[in-house]
């Protein structure tokens, strides 16, 4: 029997038209996905059937055994393709590589635009970055990706930090930069003035993540050297304090060496439509506007040290304060290389020699790493009387009840302990925020973290925290050399500038949300991170936080703290005067 050949129908034609199509786009497709996935490829050239073919198979990078079964199949496929269509689908290849490579060529072009003589300095930063935060600003907020991941791609770190073979910067520039961030931040607050404290946060952070902390970054990448000269380096934080002046003054009048003091100070005042803090009654009234402490010192007595450069400021108009730690913050980037560092309010009276003394007392510790702190007395006392006297020390941490302070550690043990004096320091689990005195590397090592607003508890069990896991030892100081006025009825708060600021009432809750990034990092279980609504609490936390070079179990074992029961074991040894568990090599130092 013949077999006959039908031949092939205008019908059937119509039919595979679906599948010549489908063929097209599949090639389409996956020319323009490679063509976008290799942006360093040489131009292509320029298309024919043959190359068509050839190139698919490459591109596919199929294994040898299989090209050859892919060839066949492909040619199949071509052949049943009529040849008004292919000629068609090869112009529209032609058409779209040349578009592809016009697009890539106008872009580049505009990368080659952005030299950095036309960019103002944070946008240089960006650009040696090769990367703009913002653009993945939601994956950040999502808790999908880090801050630090994204800006230290493809860049060479050392133990986590960017190198840089710029200069430090200057004063000038740290001020102006300073200053002008504080400004876009209150104009981006302002836009969110009768938002929640959800909402609040969330504009700082967005603002900061794109800003401060890229600026933060390079600035601790190029960090001046430490000077061996004696130098003391004097951070001093003000809210709209009428003490300031005095504390300035006394501290240059009572200093053994006062050519070798600098004060960083942060001056938070109100200059305009200015009120009293909060009177009998629960009345507040209008006031004058606040003393320039920084001027009146400059102006008068203080006129030789302010033109040496030795007090340097940062002005903060009140509805912009951000409350204590953040102030240190800024104070801490006053920073010109001292050798010395030392922190206190700035309501403060001070002992004759209190920085000479302060540095004996550090050098006297029996660690290579030494941290002084306490709570000081009254500003009452009579320092140069006392310091034959045991000094006080900070020994009883609680959790706090208030709904105000979340639960947070408070230190309320401080007091005198010890039956007699002793030149050296002891040992201590804690710092305070009032009087702080370290090595100035410390400011490399356990730097400020910008992402804590608005905080006024929290601050000194960070610290103490972060210092001891970097391998600070903590003591209380031998000799008390300042003293504090703690009493302040009536005068201004930070978190009523907060109200005013924002909303009545805002303050607590927006305070209680940004310490949970405290609370998850001591290791509070509330404060995990899959327990977080907000993964933005956590943005660049690893940058800022504990050190590796001792656990910090370890730590809230020496100092009884259990962040899960929420209890307090009395541990003996800072109220005994002892050396903490560990350390018994130091058992008779005071012997």
């Amino acid at each position: 029997m013949t077999a006959i050949r039908r031949p092939v129908s205008t019908t059937r034609s119509i039919q595979q038209l679906p599948l010549t199509i489908s063929v097209i786009v599949i090639v389409f497709v996956t020319l323009f996905i490679y063509i976008l996935w290799a942006p360093d490829a040489p131009p292509p050239p320029t298309t024919t059937a043959t190359t068509t073919e050839s190139s698919i198979e490459q591109k596919l990078n199929l294994p040898e055994s299989a090209r050859a079964e892919f060839n066949k199949v492909e040619h199949a496929w071509v052949e049943e393709i009529p040849k008004e269509y292919r000629v068609v689908a090869e112009r529209a290849e032609q058409k779209l590589r040349s578009t592809v490579q016009h697009k890539r060529q106008q872009f580049a072009k505009a990368l080659d635009s952005l030299n950095t003589h036309n960019l103002p300095g944070r946008l240089k930063v960006l650009r040696d970055k090769s990367q703009i935060i913002g653009e993945r600003l939601a994956d950040v907020k999502a808790g999908k990706e880090t801050v630090q991941e994204i800006l230290t791609v493809g860049s060479d770190v050392i133990g986590g930090e960017s190198l840089s073979d710029k200069p430090p910067m200057k004063l000038d520039e740290i001020i102006d930069y300073l200053n002008n961030w504080i400004h876009g931040l209150h104009d981006a607050l302002s836009q969110v003035r009768t938002a929640t404290y959800e909402g609040i946060w969330q504009a700082y952070h967005d603002y900061t993540v794109k800003t401060l902390y890229v600026w933060d970054r390079d600035y601790l990448s190029r960090m001046p050297p430490r000077r061996d000269d004696g130098s003391i380096f004097l951070s001093l934080a003000t809210y709209r304090d009428e003490n300031c002046l005095n504390t300035i003054k006394w501290a240059y009048e009572k200093a053994k060496n006062p050519h070798k003091l600098f004060v960083g100070l942060v001056q938070q005042n109100c200059h305009k439509d200015c009120m009293s803090g909060v009177l009998d009654g629960g009345k507040v009234e209008p006031v004058e506007p606040d003393q320039d402490c920084y001027k009146v010192f400059c102006e008068g007595e203080g006129k030789e040290r302010c033109e040496k450069g030795q007090v340097r400021v940062l002005n903060i108009d009140e509805p912009e304060s951000l409350g204590p730690y953040a102030a240190r913050y800024f104070a801490s980037k006053m920073w010109m290389g001292e050798q010395w560092f030392m922190q206190t309010d700035a309501h403060m009276t001070f002992a004759q020699n209190w920085d000479q003394i302060s540095v004996d007392m550090l050098k006297r510790c029996p660690s290579k790493k030494p941290v002084i702190s306490h709570y000081p007395p009254s500003h009452e006392a009579n320092l140069e009387a006392m310091a034959t006297e045991p000094a006080s020390r900070l020994c009883g941490p609680i959790f706090a009840t208030s709904d105000l302070e979340s639960q947070i550690i408070r230190l309320e043990g401080g007091r005198k302990w010890d039956q007699k004096h002793c030149e050296i320091p002891r040992f201590a689990p804690f710092t305070a925020a009032g009087y702080f005195v370290a090595h100035s590397d410390f400011l490399r090592e356990v730097p400020f973290d910008p992402f804590l607003p608005w905080i006024f508890m929290g601050e000194e069990i960070i610290m103490s925290t972060r210092l001891w896991t970097h391998g600070y030892d903590i003591f209380s100081p031998s000799q008390s050399v300042v003293g504090h006025m703690y009493v302040r009825r009536h005068k201004p708060k930070f978190w009523e500038s907060v109200h005013r600021a924002f909303s009545p009432g805002v303050h607590n809750p927006l305070q209680a949300m940004v310490l949970d990034r405290i609370k998850y990092q001591l290791g509070y279980p509330e404060a995990a991170k899959d327990m977080l609504e907000s993964k933005s609490l956590l943005t660049a936390v690893e940058q800022y936080t504990m050190g590796k070079e001792r656990p910090l179990s370890r730590y809230l074992e020496l100092v009884g703290l259990n962040m899960t029961t929420k209890e307090v074991t009395i541990t003996h040894w800072c109220e005994e005067g002892t050396p903490p568990p560990g350390f018994e090599q130091f058992n008779d130092m005071c012997n």
